[in-house]
């Protein structure tokens, strides 16, 4: 007689929601050093809300406040232009499976140029199957960066060769920034805004 095995009913299982392991930090209740972070990120990037990476950073302040001020300089004022440091912040995203970063990238990355469906691959999971030159060897150095924490001379001069060598060390902190931001996200929980949908699947 055959053994039965137990079987999983992969779509209708319930997914476990995550529970945020912060306290969101009101404004009134505030410390001065927290204000201040709060003003410096609010001046730097316009309307940003306390959820996401900064309400992390708020909990540490003088922590946060040097973080903010490297993520305002990787968003804004390196030499990778927008349409790539948005493609970038994309891909490690999804590497990290990281849903806020992912939710908040995709509608600014496209608005800088990233064709709708290279970002519909990315939150599949897959290599995107059209991408310009410049996008192929900044996501081949990506996935060869995490698959062996090395990068070959092939695929460094490829990413040089858009950059320099200012550029390179700007854009190997686009990546460091942002993996920092995805995990801060990951480990604290940190949830979408109330009735948004999740980027991918939770396992």
């Amino acid at each position: 007689m055959a053994k039965k095995t137990k079987t999983t009913n992969r779509k209708t299982a319930k997914i476990k929601p995550l529970i945020p392991r912060l306290k969101d930090i009101p404004e009134a209740g505030m410390t001065p050093k927290q204000r201040e972070v709060l003003a410096e990120i609010q001046a730097s990037r316009g309307r940003a809300t306390l959820g996401g990476p900064f309400g992390v950073m708020l909990h540490a302040p003088d922590y946060g406040d040097l973080a903010q001020k490297l993520g305002a300089f990787c968003r804004y004022k390196t030499a990778v232009p927008p349409r790539l440091s948005e493609f970038t912040i994309l891909v490690i995203g999804r590497m990290w499976r990281s849903q806020y970063e992912f939710w908040v990238h995709s509608p600014i990355a496209e608005k800088a140029g990233v064709p709708k469906t290279t970002i519909a691959d990315l939150r599949a999971g897959r290599r995107p199957a059209k991408l310009n030159k410049d996008e192929r060897a900044i996501y081949d150095f990506i996935e060869e960066l995490h698959k062996t924490r090395r990068v070959s001379d092939k695929t460094y001069a490829k990413v040089h060769a858009l950059f320099g060598d200012a550029g390179m060390v700007e854009f190997t902190g686009i990546l460091g920034y942002y993996t920092l931001v995805a995990m801060s996200l990951n480990v604290f929980n940190v949830p979408l805004p109330a009735g948004e949908t999740l980027p991918f699947r939770e396992k």
